[in-house]
C-alpha cells in the first residue's frame, strides 16, 4: 500500500506517539464508522450457487422414500401404489387366512428424468382378517420402532456411515380405510391411535367408487370428528411456506382422500387413461370430478414428499431417541438444573453400572455362602444319620455273630456227645457178637430143618 508523503513524514516523526495520544478520538465507534472504506465488488463472488451445489449433491446421492400401506385385505393397497408410481411392482395377492399380522417390506429403485429413488412399500398382510383384531397393530408398531431403533444404533456408532446407510424408516403411513359410509372400526381407531405418534399418518377412504358422492362427503366428516374427538393425530399439510401454504391448506380440508386405483388404461375419446369400467360407466383414476387421486398423488410425491422426510427425523424419530436415551438415564440437565455432559453421564451411568455389578455379585456371593453353609449343615446331619444307622447295624451285625457262635458251640457239643455215644454204641455192639456166636449157629440150623419139613 502506497502512502503520500505527509503521512509518510507523520509516521517517521520522532514525536508520532505523543501526537496519538495527547488528542485521544471523543467518540471511538464515530470514528471507526468514518475510517471505514467501502469496497465495490469488481467480480463474482459465487456462494449464491450453494443451492446448486446441494441440488447436485443430492441428485449424485439419490433419494429414499419409505411408504407403508395399513388396510385390510382385498382394499387395493397394492393397485394404489402401482398408480402413484405409474409402474407396476407385481406384487402377489394375499388370501384371508393369515393366522396373524405380519409386514412384507420390497424395496425398488425407480428413475425420472436424473433424479433415482430407493422406494420401499411396507405392505401389512392379513391385516384385519383375524377374529381377535386386538393386537392387529402391535407387529405395526414393533416394526416401525426396530427401524428407529436400526438408525439409532447407527447414529452411536463411533465411525458412523449415514452417508451410505440405507435409511429404512418409515416416511408416510398410507392408511386405507373401508369404504363403508358408516364410520370407522374400532381397529381402524387403535391403530391409528398407537401409530400417530411413530409415523406420518394420511387416511385415504380405499374404493371410493362404491359409494356415491353425497355419501362419501359424510363419510369424510364423519372421520374427522371420529379422529379428532378420539385424540388421533394425523399429517396436516405444512402451511409455513408461503409458495404452498393456500394450495396445502386447501387440501388440508380434502382429508381424508377419497381415492381409486386403477392400473388398466382404457380409450376415452381420442385419449388413453387409467381407469375402472363398469357396466353402469367409466371412473377415471385421474379425473378431480370422480375421486381425490391426483390430490393424494401431488400432495404426497410432488409437494409435501420432503417435508414426511423431514418430520419423520425431526418430530417422530427424536421422540423416540429422547425417549430411548432418556430409558439409558442419559440427561441434558443435572439435579441442580446445570448442564450436564455426554462424559459426565457416561461415566455416572458406568459407576452405577459398575456398583450395580459388584452389588449383584456380593448378593450372589453370599447366597452362593450360605446355599455351601446349608449344604454343609445338611451333609452333617446327614453323616450322623448314616454314622448311627451304621453303629445301629454294626450293633446288631455283633448281636447275630454272638448268637451265631453260641449255636456254633451248642452244635460242636452235640456233636461230639453224639460221637461218644455212637462209640459206645460200636462198643456195645462189638461185645454182643463175640459173646453170643454158638446161639445163633443152633438158631440156623433149626431154621433150615423147618424149611424142608
Amino acid at each position: 500500500m502506497a502512502f503520500s508523503d505527509e503521512a509518510r513524514q507523520l509516521r517517521y516523526s520522532p514525536d508520532f506517539g505523543m501526537r496519538a495520544h495527547s488528542n485521544p478520538p471523543q467518540d471511538n465507534e464515530d470514528t471507526k464508522r468514518q475510517n471505514c472504506r467501502s469496497l465495490s465488488l469488481s467480480g463474482h463472488v459465487g456462494f449464491d450457487s450453494l443451492p446448486d451445489q446441494l441440488v447436485n449433491k443430492s441428485i449424485n446421492q439419490g433419494f429414499c422414500f419409505n411408504i407403508l400401506c395399513i388396510g385390510e385385505t382385498g382394499l387395493g393397497k397394492s393397485t394404489l401404489i402401482d398408480s402413484l408410481f405409474n409402474t407396476s411392482f407385481g406384487d402377489r395377492t394375499s388370501t384371508h387366512f393369515q393366522p396373524n399380522v405380519r409386514l412384507k417390506a420390497q424395496t425398488y429403485d425407480l428413475q425420472e428424468s436424473n433424479v433415482r429413488l430407493k422406494l420401499t412399500v411396507i405392505n401389512t398382510v392379513g391385516f384385519g382378517d383375524q377374529i381377535n383384531k386386538e393386537d392387529s397393530y402391535q407387529p405395526i408398531v414393533d416394526y416401525i420402532d426396530a427401524q428407529f431403533e436400526a438408525y439409532l444404533q447407527e447414529e452411536l456408532k463411533i465411525k458412523r456411515s449415514l452417508y451410505n446407510y440405507h435409511d429404512t424408516r418409515v416416511h408416510v403411513c398410507l392408511y386405507c380405510i373401508s369404504p363403508t359410509g358408516h364410520s370407522l372400526k374400532t381397529v381402524d381407531l387403535l391403530t391409528m391411535k398407537n401409530l400417530d405418534s411413530k409415523v406420518n399418518i394420511i387416511p385415504v377412504i380405499a374404493k371410493a367408487d362404491a359409494i356415491s358422492k353425497s355419501e362419501l362427503q359424510k363419510f369424510k366428516i364423519k372421520i374427522m370428528s371420529e379422529l379428532v374427538s378420539n385424540g388421533v393425530q394425523i399429517y396436516q399439510f405444512p402451511t409455513d411456506d408461503e409458495a404452498i401454504a393456500k394450495i396445502n391448506a386447501t387440501m388440508n380440508g380434502h382429508l381424508p382422500f377419497a381415492v381409486v386405483g386403477s392400473t388398466e388404461d382404457i380409450k376415452i375419446g381420442n385419449k388413453i387413461v387409467k381407469a375402472r369400467q363398469y357396466p353402469w360407466g367409466i371412473v377415471q383414476v385421474e379425473s378431480e370430478n370422480h375421486c381425490d387421486f391426483v390430490k393424494l398423488r401431488e400432495m404426497l410425491i410432488c409437494t409435501n414428499m420432503e417435508d414426511l422426510r423431514e418430520q419423520t427425523h425431526m418430530r417422530h424419530y427424536e421422540l423416540y431417541r429422547r425417549c430411548k436415551l432418556e430409558e439409558m438415564g442419559f440427561q441434558d440437565t443435572g439435579p441442580e438444573n446445570q448442564p450436564v455432559s455426554l462424559q459426565e453421564t457416561y461415566e455416572a451411568k458406568r459407576y452405577e453400572y459398575l456398583a450395580e455389578l459388584q452389588r449383584k455379585e456380593e448378593a450372589l456371593r453370599q447366597t452362593f455362602v450360605q446355599r455351601v453353609t446349608e449344604k454343609e449343615a445338611l451333609l452333617r446331619e446327614a453323616e450322623r444319620e448314616l454314622q448311627v444307622k451304621y453303629d445301629h447295624l454294626k450293633r446288631l451285625h455283633q448281636e447275630e455273630r454272638m448268637k451265631v457262635e453260641e449255636k456254633r458251640k451248642l452244635l460242636e457239643d452235640e456233636i461230639m456227645a453224639f460221637n461218644k455215644r455212637k462209640a459206645a454204641a460200636d462198643i456195645l455192639q462189638g461185645q454182643a457178637l463175640v459173646a453170643t456166636p454158638t446161639v445163633s449157629l443152633k438158631k440156623d440150623k433149626d431154621r433150615k430143618n423147618s424149611g424142608f419139613l
